[in-house]
């Protein structure tokens, strides 16, 4: 019995093969892979297709050096498109749609063609638009946020606002009537500091009368010599009284 069911798994074993897949199969593998299937699903249906070589010999060689060289262009190919996604992550890019006046419906709509055109544009970067996930295309004005798949492992989001050319001249007017109001709030300000400025000097220069007296009190005679002369006058005339009894 034993001998019987080792004989059964020698012959399924031997009715196999290892094959190497040059196209993806269905609920087989991908491209590339190494499976192992039937020897008469490989022979009937696999190899007449050229859907599959056998894993030995030099296909075998052959197969290692794709996976090598795969390898190098893979890590190339992550590189480049993490690069390609600091140029897009986080940026705002606009697109300009057509609408009736004071209306937020457009008359066409945004596809992922045309927002993978205005990333191209604006930062250079080529985006397969079946990688941008936009489901439905975009028939209102508005923010949009949306990704784009660059590589297996390259995610990045970005932000799509769609405006119409009546919302973009209303954008203007209030951009230059801010600037117009902060100018004349800054001309204000200059003014009051000015006026500021003028009070303080004003404050820190002597009044004329000031300067005056004290011209007149350097050139007034001192009190104390003035006493001093006229204690001296009596003695003066003492002497002359002496002199006329002489």
């Amino acid at each position: 019995m034993f001998v019987m069911i080792r004989r059964i798994a020698l012959r399924r074993i031997a009715l196999t093969m290892k094959v190497i897949l040059t196209r993806d199969v269905p609920r087989v593998g991908k491209d590339g892979e190494v499976v192992t299937v039937a020897d008469g699903y490989a022979r009937n249906y696999l190899f007449p297709r050229q859907l599959a070589v056998v894993a030995k010999g030099a296909a075998m060689k052959n197969h290692e050096s794709r996976i090598a060289r795969e390898a190098t262009k893979g890590a190339a190919m992550l590189s480049a498109a993490q690069q390609s996604a600091d140029k897009i992550r986080d940026k705002q890019f606009q697109i300009v749609g057509r609408a009736a006046p004071k209306s937020s419906r457009l008359f066409g709509s945004v596809t992922e063609a045309d927002v993978a055109a205005k990333i191209q544009d604006e930062t250079g970067v080529i985006v397969d638009k079946r990688r941008i996930s936009l489901i439905d295309p975009i028939k209102v004005t508005g923010v949009f946020e949306l990704t784009a798949r660059l590589h297996s492992d390259v995610t990045v989001g970005f932000v799509i606002e769609v405006v119409t050319p009546e919302q973009l001249e209303a954008r203007e007017k209030a951009r230059l009537a801010a600037e117009e109001k902060s100018a004349k709030e800054a001309e204000r300000l200059a003014q009051i500091e000015a006026s500021k400025q003028a009070q303080d000097a004003a404050a820190a220069t002597p009044e004329p009368e000031t300067a005056a007296e004290s011209a007149e009190a350097e050139t007034a005679p001192d009190a104390d010599d003035t006493a001093e002369v006229d204690a001296e006058e009596p003695a003066d005339e003492d002497s002359d009284a002496v002199d006329a009894e002489a």
